[in-house]
């Protein structure tokens, strides 16, 4: 499989729907709204959408503040409704449009320790205000692993089923956002899926690409966080939409982890340097924790064929040699004392 060389590519295979994604949408009724749809994930998502759905007369509706007015622009050309409202606003999101099937990618991760209140705003008052209008609807509410914190190493990572150990204000947060819905849709009986989605990985940010970048720029990579999950983003676009299948009004089955396999930091940037073609040095040693996840019910669940790692390392390799645009995003997964 080549790897994408433009911006334009890279979108078209982050949105390219597989047949599951096509017949799980197209088995439910009702428009697709998107809440959230303006950060790093949620316009691929979109556009994903709009394409399960080509053929259909039902509306794929995009919900953010859009502060990039250029991802708002590209969405309305695709056929997609952008509606611009602050989430945390409660008269902006009664006046959004119904839509059976709803995905809630809104939240604040960075800068939580200089903005905790801004934090809990927008992860936890927002997700009040956004439960109670869309009670009734099915909802995919994303999460986070990092609402498990870290486990003791070797383990095959935290299951849903866990006890939720909150590291810092955000992880916090986020269990808040969590707590919140569950709360709302069991009084209105609501679908709901809690989408615990672990390091989302597109060229232009992510794990691979971080530990890429120090690969190809000579310099050496951290072993101090030893192990990750890493999954390709356009695979998690497909399991987010597939989800709203899943989502259930039975509390058992609300959380799902989402990511691929755990791997060893050490292991991509082995993979990197092959692609690369260049040496690889590193620094530390592996620690003897990890927040790392289980995924068996997620394969059990919605079983699907993931990108291999072995394909993203060298997409990543490609990418930043050819001057491809990247985000000032960084996942900040090195970090182990849970402040972002």
């Amino acid at each position: 499989m080549n790897a994408p060389r433009t911006e334009a590519e890279l979108e078209a295979r982050l949105s390219e729907p597989d047949d599951a994604t096509v017949s799980a949408l197209t088995s439910l009724d009702g428009d697709v709204l998107v809440l959230g749809a303006g950060g790093k994930m949620g316009p691929s998502l979109v556009r994903m959408a709009r394409r399960a759905l080509d053929g259909t007369s039902r509306r794929v509706i995009a919900v953010s503040r859009f502060s990039d007015a250029t991802a708002a622009t590209a969405l309305e050309a695709l056929g997609v409704q952008v509606i611009r409202a602050d989430l945390a606003d409660p008269h902006a999101v009664a006046a959004l449009p119904h839509a059976p099937n709803v995905l809630w990618l809104a939240g604040q991760k960075f800068g939580t320790s200089g903005d905790p209140v801004g934090t809990w705003t927008q992860n936890v008052v927002a997700s009040v205000h956004v439960a109670e209008r869309y009670a009734g609807s099915r909802i995919v509410c994303f999460s986070t692993g990092n609402v498990y914190g870290r486990v003791v190493l070797p383990s095959d990572g935290s299951r849903e089923t866990d006890v939720l150990r909150p590291d810092g204000e955000y992880a916090a947060s986020c269990i808040g956002r969590e707590r919140v819905f569950q709360s709302v849709t069991h009084r209105t009986g609501s679908p709901l899926l809690l989408y615990r989605l672990f390091y989302a990985n597109d060229l232009r940010y992510g794990v691979v690409t971080e530990v890429a970048r120090k690969v190809l720029n000579g310099e050496p990579v951290a072993l101090d966080t030893g192990y990750v999950n890493v999954i390709w983003q356009g695979d998690a676009n497909r399991l987010a939409l597939r989800a709203l299948g899943e989502a259930s009004v039975d509390a058992h089955q609300q959380p799902l982890n989402v990511t691929g396999p755990t791997v060893s930091v050490r292991t991509i940037a082995e993979c990197v340097a092959r692609h690369a073609e260049v040496p690889v040095t590193f620094s530390g040693a592996e620690g003897t924790e990890a927040l790392i996840g289980d995924v068996t019910a997620l394969t059990q669940r919605l079983p699907h064929q993931a990108l291999p790692l072995e394909t993203l390392c060298a997409w990543a390799v490609r990418w930043i040699r050819d001057g491809g645009r990247l985000l000032a995003k960084p996942t900040k997964f090195e970090v182990r004392d849970g402040r972002f």
